[in-house]
Parts: C-alpha cells; sequence; structure tokens
C-alpha cells in the first residue's frame, strides 16, 4: 500500500511539472503581440525564419513574424507586425540571424539614424539573408572551389 501512495505522490509530481512546462512554453511563444503595425521586408533566403519567430531591435523583441510568403520574383516577403510604440527610422536594416550558432533565428532590425519613421504597410528596403551554415561548411570542405569535376 505505502508503494502506491508513493508512486501517486511521484506521478502527481511529474504532472504538475509538465503542466509548468506547457504553461511555459505557452505565455512565451511570442503570440503576445496584440495591435501592432505591419512592415514588410523581401529577402533571397530566410532558412529557418518561421511565424511567430522573434522580430528585435538591438536585442529586445519588439515583434513577431507574421507570415512569410514568396513574391512574383520568387524573393520571400516577410510581414513583421511590430509594437505599437516602436517606431522604426525609415532608413534602418533587417536581417535574419540567430540565437547563437544553433538557436532559433529571428528578425533583427538595426536602425538608421533618419528622423523620419516608418509607417504602417511601408516596406523596409535594406536586408540581409540568412547565412546558410551548412553551405559555409560545404565550401569549406571543398576549399572553396564551386566547380564539379
Amino acid at each position: 500500500m505505502k508503494g502506491n501512495v508513493l508512486e501517486s505522490v511521484i506521478g502527481a509530481v511529474v504532472l504538475v511539472i509538465a503542466a509548468f512546462f506547457v504553461y511555459f512554453a505557452y505565455t512565451s511563444s511570442g503570440e503576445k503581440i496584440k495591435g501592432g503595425y505591419v512592415l514588410t521586408a523581401r529577402f533571397d533566403d530566410v532558412s529557418g525564419l518561421t511565424n511567430g519567430s522573434d522580430v528585435k531591435l538591438n536585442g529586445i523583441k519588439v515583434g513577431i513574424v507574421k507570415s512569410l510568403k514568396l513574391d512574383d520574383n520568387y524573393q520571400a516577403k516577410v510581414e513583421l507586425l511590430i509594437r505599437d510604440d516602436i517606431k522604426i527610422p525609415s532608413d534602418s536594416s533587417v536581417s535574419v540571424t540567430t540565437d547563437g550558432l544553433m538557436g532559433n533565428k529571428f528578425v533583427a532590425i538595426s536602425t538608421g539614424f533618419s528622423s523620419e519613421k516608418l509607417k504602417p504597410n511601408e516596406e523596409i528596403e535594406i536586408t540581409r539573408s540568412a547565412v546558410n551554415l551548412e553551405k559555409l561548411i560545404d565550401k569549406f570542405a571543398v576549399g572553396g572551389n564551386s566547380k564539379s569535376e
């Protein structure tokens, strides 16, 4: 009988811990931005970026990736949902980058110096695409020679 009680207590503790992790995952999922305004950016490569990925300004989360689509020129058109209280200078640039070596991809905004701010539904013109680690390793492995023999 004592064994059953101990197993039940351990099972209950495991369930409480699992519920905590589910709650933590839900609250930190990045879907909390209500309202805000949309900016767009076009990239040649957004490998690893997904809907809901973070948008960061100086390391601070200021938005999320709302959608990813291909445009008529086969570029990735990324819609960014930015918090209403954040105003981005019109000469800012965006890049797709990684949190650490193997971390999640996110969009990083590098602010410009213009006093003019981007308005809702405007496009950020200056972009840098994601660096593909596999391509870099492949280039290194073959000595930078991209010709096949």
